[in-house]
């Protein structure tokens, strides 16, 4: 399915989301979030090996989303900047959890939809994950591309997904995907610089 009919279909699903609001993750929103994803997935979550590209990092900038009713946090939606052993820079979303008591009512779809087309906007090119492949086949993830691909430990292969925000973006793509290193401070890239551009000031050439 095209990024256009995609774009359909989430008009069709926007409908659905009265009274809900989408935006932002906060820091303030840390403890409501991890209790909401400890109701979710209890403490087994841990132990999934997408967690293995998660842990002690970051989510990719600007690609953080929460879903509030009446300033009750009930949706979460995170996504990570990750790269194949071949180079090609994509986004692990995940995971996505929703309150018990507002399922069914399209907030998990509309924090689909919002994290999807904002990593469009943000000029990312793709993006994997691993899950139900009846569910997630409506925002266009398949495991076409994902067949030479592989997680670093135990996964259902025919579970890792993935959507192509742009033709052809996981083209080639094949090996390992492990967690994008992150780029350090201006501070230490500026140290870098100027240690690489010349022999230190009082030192001979």
């Amino acid at each position: 399915m095209s990024f256009l009919a995609r774009t359909t279909r989430r008009s069709e699903d926007r409908n659905q989301l009265a009274g809900h609001e989408i935006r932002q993750e906060r820091r303030s929103d840390m403890a409501a979030r991890e209790r909401l994803l400890d109701a979710a997935f209890g403490a087994g979550r841990f132990a999934k090996t997408s967690e293995r590209l998660r842990e002690g990092r970051k989510p990719a900038l600007g690609l953080a989303f929460v879903a509030l009713r009446s300033w009750r946090l009930v949706g979460t939606l995170r996504l990570w900047p990750v790269t194949t052993a071949t180079g090609h820079l994509c986004l692990l979303l995940g995971p996505l959890a929703v309150a018990t008591d507002f399922r069914n009512r399209g907030i998990g779809v509309a924090l689909m939809w919002q994290a999807l087309h904002r990593a469009r906007a943000l000029g990312h090119r793709a993006v994997l994950l691993v899950g139900d492949p009846v569910y997630y086949s409506r925002f266009g993830f398949s495991a076409e591309n994902t067949g030479a691909l592989r997680m670093p430990g135990p996964y259902e292969p025919e579970r890792l997904l993935a959507c192509e925000l742009v033709p052809e973006a996981l083209k080639g793509a094949c090996g390992m995907i492990a967690a994008t290193r992150p780029r350090p401070p201006r501070l230490s890239r500026l140290k870098n610089r100027v240690a690489c551009s010349g022999p230190a000031i009082g030192q001979p050439a």
